[in-house]
Order: C-alpha cells, then structure tokens, then sequence
C-alpha cells in the first residue's frame, strides 16, 4: 500500500471514529444489568409524588428556596447554600473563567429557571427531617457568610435544626485547594427512644434543553457511576428517562456523577457499605444519587453520617485521591489505556516548559520518534513494492483476466523478494490507536481550556480564530503528498488524494488548535522522517528520484 493511500486511511478513520463517537454519544444504550424498573424496595428508589414514602429522598422537583442563603468561599471554590435543606445551590470555580478572558468565573451549579443544576443532601427514614419538597429543615446558621482565611487549610460551615429532642447538624468542610467538599451529618438523640434515619444525597438537573456535544465537543454530558464490578459506567439521560437505576454497593465503594466537557460534580458515600445507587427523572428533572443505610440510634446516642461532594473540574490526579476510579470521569473510550499515559506525560512535560502548546510539540515528537521504526518499515516496505510493479504489470500483460493464477504468481513473486504487500499498511494500522489516544487526550483535557501558546492562539481549546494553524496543516499535507510516490492510476483515487488537503483544511478548522497544533506538528516530522528514510533507501537503491515522478 502506497504513501497517499495511507493517508486516506487515515483520514476514513479519523472521520469514521469521529462519526462514531457522536453515534454512540447519542445512542448509548443503558447498562441493563444494573438497570431496573421502579419495582424494587421502595427503600431505596424514590418516589414520583410529593411525600408518597417518608423513607425515600425529596422528589425530584423544581427547587423552592424558603430559607435564607449563606456564601461560602475557599481559594478555589464559591458556594451558596441555602439554608432551607442545606443544598448547594450555586457552585464558582474561582480559579476558572467563564469565558476566555472574563472576570466572571464559570458557573458549575446553578439554581435559575430553566438552568437548575444543584447537589442536594438530607435525611429520611421514621425520623428523618427531608420528607417532602415542602417538608425540609430550615437551619440555623451562625453568619451569612463564611470565607477561608489567609493562612487557614480547613473552613468548617455546621448548621443546626432541633426537633422532637433531636439536634441535627449538618457541616460543610471544605479544604485550601480542593474541590472535595465534605458533607457531615452528626445527629444526636435526646428524645427519649429510638430514632431510625439515613442519609441520602444526589444530582439534581434540570435536562428540558439538554444537547449533546457536536463532532468538536469531545465530551458525553451526563450520568455516570461506579461500584466495585463497574469501574466506570455512563447513564445518559435517555437511560435515566427508560429506566431507574437500583444498585446495592454492598462494600460501600462507589459513587455518582454528572458530567460535561472539562467539569463534573459527583458524590461519594463515606463507610456506609449497603449504600445504593437510584436514579429518576420527573418531568424536565433528573436525579442520581445515593442512599445511605438506616441507622438506628438509642436514645442519649448519636451517629454520623457523611459523604463527599466532588464539584470543580475534571482534576484526574486529585479526583482519584477522592475515590477509587473518580478520576475516569475523564472519559478516554475504549483507548484509555493509551489516552490516559499520555496526558501524564504531557503534564510532566508541561511542568518543565510551563507551557502547554510547547509541551504538545515536544509529547508529539517524542511519540513520532518512538514510532520512527513502525515509520522506516513502512516506506522501506513501499519501496519495494515500487521496485516490483514493472513486474507485476509485466504479469497483468501475459496473464490476462486469470485472477486466481495472477493471485498465485504475485504470491510468489512476494515470497521470492521477500516483501510483505501489507508491510506499507501494517504500520499505519498499529499507529491509528496512537493518533485517535492523542486525540481523545487533547481534547478532554481541562488542563487546556483557556490555556494560551503564542501570538494569536490564546486559547488551545478553541478554535484557531484566523485558521492560520489549520491552513498550515493542509500546507503540511499537500507537501508530503508532492514528496510520496504513488503507484494510483485511478482518477477518482488521484482526485481524492488532490482535494484531501483542502477537505482536512476545512475539517479542522472547527477543531481546537491544540488537536490542530499536535497534526501540524506531527506533519513536520512526518516531512523530517521521509527525508531520511528517502535519502537512506536511495543509498541503497531502493529508492530514486526517477521512481517519485
């Protein structure tokens, strides 16, 4: 297989994957096994009406705040917690912008009409506190407002409700740089007997206008969890829609999550083996959560409860330090194994150059350099297909239309010269999962939002604004065609392989110029290689320059 046909493979299966991926963004189909109807104990599912069972969570509605709203504030987070519940209702990532350049921050969670997204947590059972939307615990708090203080590493925010003899306290702990808030329940029980509750804690989106990303959006925007079977398992809202999801962490390792490009939020139960995994939707809401197991405290007794609210971007190291598998959130498909090694070494790169297009120019050579040998086999094995196709054409002429001897004969041929027809191909086979990794890497990684290279690029997430990044690719392109020898006769092939240049110039200048950046420079190499391999198989005699034309 020729130079210019592999690049047209490459190009079949770049766009091809990417057809895929959006196909399966859009399909996903649920993960039956763990998937149930509303049939199971109503223990641990919700309900779909307003205060149907005093067990179960708050039903998903839209929120109605009656209480007061408390700011809390770290180095890299601004919640707003209503005191009405206790729910985090709005979420500022201080140490990102909105937009490129803003001076506003990006909003996580938010409780707007049309746009709720909240993390929200309670109690229920016998005598639980959250029965119903309109049933909540409004708590008593000591300030409006709580703020990390310069030289402080831990904020705690305790919030207090008393009934029936029962002091509840509810408490946010957040820690200097981290987007790990965790929520404590401590409930003391004077009341003179038994009290039975558990905890429960979930997501809350509002979907009515909910969109899947385009073929430039990397991410999935949705549900996902993990249990100790599951590592890591998506539930799209389309899932949630068909079916509620009813899983027994019975070791207690797992957690939920919402996620979109970049951000997620998730929640995590602390000790709490029994935990399960719910899901529903009511109307425009959809939730997925935990329920914690009840437990019974004797009276002058009291017991905690706590899980933990992962809300901030999609840290990998630091999300994996939050929960076993948490950091798969990142989402790298059935290539993680490659994806997920690259990043690494693309931010140890980066914490040498301090720059995050640099270090995608140096991750790229150095992943081109490791494939130098797949690269030199080949074109040293294209070379010696040039070399015999006087013979085989010479072999077309005396036999004729005989497809079965002309078969045999070329076989023999091969074998006598000692050249594979697939070693041209081969290589280009073996580097795709390379390339498609990268990709996936590049354009999942948060690490590259709003990050600038040079001159005009001040975002390696967007888009090149005068598309100078891809015009230079397609140049890139264009010239290592001029150098590949081709053996294509075709007209509509050698008119594809004309106009590819220009159609993957267009194609990518949707894409953000960090992908575009990694192609640019993996042409350049591309260029560097041929001219070595070519100048060495010329010294050889394998290759000339009669043989190019």
């Amino acid at each position: 297989m020729d130079s210019q046909r592999n690049f047209l493979l490459i190009a079949l299966a770049l766009v091809s994957f990417l057809l895929y991926s959006q196909w399966q963004k859009e399909k996903n189909p649920a993960p039956q096994t763990h998937a149930v109807e509303q049939t199971a104990s109503k223990s641990s599912l919700p309900p779909t009406t307003t205060g149907t069972n005093a067990l179960d969570p708050v039903p998903a509605q839209q929120h109605q705040s009656t209480g007061k709203t408390i700011q809390v504030k770290t180095d890299v987070l601004t919640l707003t917690i209503d005191t009405m519940g206790g729910d985090v209702i709005n979420a500022d990532l201080n140490k990102y912008d909105a937009t490129l350049k803003s001076k506003s921050p990006f909003v996580l969670l938010e409780d707007k009409p049309g746009k709720q997204y909240i993390a929200q947590s309670g109690l229920v059972g016998p005598q639980g506190i959250d029965l119903s939307t309109s049933d909540r615990p409004d708590y008593k708090v000591s300030a409006d407002s709580f703020t990390l203080a310069n030289g402080q590493d831990e904020l705690r925010v305790p919030m207090t409700f008393t009934k029936d003899g029962i002091t509840y306290t509810k408490t946010y702990i957040l820690k200097r740089g981290s987007y790990a808030v965790n929520v404590q329940y401590d409930v003391k029980n004077e009341s003179g007997k038994n009290a039975t509750l558990g905890m429960y804690a979930h997501l809350r989106k509002n979907i009515a206008n909910h969109k899947s990303g385009g073929l430039t959006e990397h991410a999935y925007n949705g549900a996902a969890y993990s249990t100790s079977d599951k590592r890591y398992e998506k539930y799209s809202f389309k899932d949630m829609k068909s079916s509620n999801l009813s899983i027994d962490l019975k070791d207690g390792q797992g957690w939920v999550a919402m996620i979109q490009q970049y951000f997620a939020t998730a929640w995590v139960p602390r000790n709490a083996a029994g935990t399960d995994i719910y899901s529903r939707t009511v109307g425009n809401f959809a939730d997925i959560g935990v329920r914690l197991p009840n437990k019974t405290i004797a009276n002058g007794q009291q017991a905690i409860f706590d899980a933990t609210l992962w809300v901030g971007p999609q840290l990998q190291n630091k999300m994996a330090a939050v929960a076993p598998n948490l950091d798969l959130v990142v989402d790298y498909g059935w290539l993680w194994f490659i994806a997920k090694p690259l990043h690494s070494l693309l931010a140890f790169i980066h914490g040498f150059v301090g720059n995050w297009g640099i270090a995608i120019i140096l991750l790229t050579f150095l992943v081109r350099g490791a494939m130098y040998p797949l690269t030199k086999a080949q074109y040293t094995s294209m070379a010696k297909m040039r070399m015999l196709q006087p013979k085989i054409q010479a072999m077309k002429e005396r036999i004729g239309d005989d497809r079965q001897r002309m078969s045999q004969e070329m076989m023999e041929l091969y074998k006598k010269e000692k050249v594979n027809p697939l070693g041209g191909c081969f290589p280009i086979v073996l580097q795709m999962p390379i390339f498609l990794a990268l990709y996936w890497a590049l354009m999942g990684s948060v690490e590259l939002r709003h990050a600038p290279f040079f001159g005009w690029i001040h975002d390696l997430s967007a888009a090149d604004p005068y598309y100078i990044l891809p015009v230079l690719m397609g140049i890139s392109m264009f010239f290592i065609q001029k150098m590949s020898p081709t053996t294509v006769t075709d007209p509509m092939q050698q008119k594809i392989m004309m106009f590819m240049p220009v159609g993957f110039t267009v194609f990518f200048v949707f894409f953000p110029s960090g992908l575009v950046l990694y192609w640019l420079v993996s042409n350049i190499v591309t260029l560097i290689q041929q001219t070595l391999i070519y100048r060495q198989l010329e010294k050889k005699g394998l290759h000339s320059k009669k043989a190019k034309s």
